[in-house]
């Protein structure tokens, strides 16, 4: 099976003691986000657990620690962006992003990173030019260590509608011209543009519209052939009708991010993501605080996806 660690968070960058004590345990605590009674015990045994994705504008703090994944499969994205602190006000600074990409390239291989430059977002300084030419920089500096970058438009949920007040959707043209330079620029530097839950617009640019976390994806990083069970059905998907990405299961908790960038949709508001962090315990199989009253745990079923059959075929 797949565990995700970032759709709700960035462990990496703030939870990296506490996930590694966490693999050391052996298994991890989540609670329902809609039913904080409910609690799931996950085994973080690499006989169940296949692979581990991370989403993480910060990959620094685990640099030092990725022996205790030497047993597992790994797909990290690492989001860079072009913006400056009034918009990620505790992102570090990127060329330091983009050394410790490359360092963490250097550790899982290329078929294991991807780049996302997500969300775009346009407004009077941040120009449809100004895109093009910082993500030419990037795409150069990068080159070599990925072969994917992921790029998405900013979406105005309602969270983000109240902590960037000021975001505006990008039109349909400023998405094509866009799209379009990214396609031809990433070409140039090795890598495939995968659009995340934007439809297939840029498809006839050269885009790859499947989707950036499918079982292709994980497959590829594992170099191993994945038997999913349900594939096919809507219960897998991370964006129903929109991509093939596959769901999984999320370690993290909704406002516990310390980046607090403007367009977070994980994020409520700054007091609440303050107080998360203040209650986290690195030594607890909870992220955020620990067991309580009234707890109901239930242990997920859990099994390895690795296609075995295919393998003793291949063997």
């Amino acid at each position: 099976m797949i565990i995700q660690t970032g759709m709700r968070t960035d462990i990496p960058a703030f939870y990296s003691e506490w996930f590694v004590n966490r693999i050391k345990g052996g298994y991890v605590l989540v609670r329902n986000p809609y039913n904080e009674s409910q609690v799931t015990r996950y085994s973080l045994s690499p006989d169940f657990v296949d692979l581990i994705a991370f989403c993480t504008k910060n990959p620094a703090p685990m640099l030092s620690r990725m022996d205790v994944l030497k047993d597992y499969g790994q797909y990290w994205f690492v989001t860079i962006t072009p913006y400056g602190r009034d918009i990620e006000p505790n992102v570090p600074d990127k060329p330091v992003v983009m050394e410790n990409f490359k360092r963490l390239s250097d550790i899982v291989g290329v078929d294991s990173i991807g780049w996302r430059y997500d969300p775009v977002i346009i407004d009077n300084h941040h120009t449809v030019e100004w895109h093009i030419s910082e993500f030419e920089r990037m795409a150069a500096t990068l080159a070599g260590y990925t072969k994917t970058c992921v790029i998405s438009y900013i979406d105005i949920y309602k969270k983000v509608e109240r902590n960037f007040p000021s975001a505006r959707e990008v039109s349909g043209a400023d998405r094509l011209t866009l799209g379009n330079a990214f396609i031809k620029t990433a070409g140039k530097y090795g890598m495939t543009v995968r659009p995340c839950a934007e439809g297939d617009e840029l498809a006839a640019f050269g885009a790859d519209c499947s989707g950036c976390m499918t079982v292709k994806t994980f497959e590829t990083a594992l170099h191993e052939h994945l038997d999913v069970p349900g594939i096919n059905t809507n219960k897998t998907n991370q964006r129903n009708g929109q991509c093939a990405c596959l769901l999984g299961v999320d370690i993290g908790a909704y406002d516990t991010c310390g980046h607090i960038c403007k367009y977070c949709y994980a994020n409520a508001n700054t007091a609440l993501v303050r107080d998360n962090m203040r209650r986290h315990d690195p030594m607890s199989p909870f992220l955020i605080g620990s067991s309580r009253q009234g707890d109901v745990i239930h242990q997920a079923k859990q099994e390895s996806w690795i296609d075995r059959q295919m393998r003793l075929e291949l063997e």
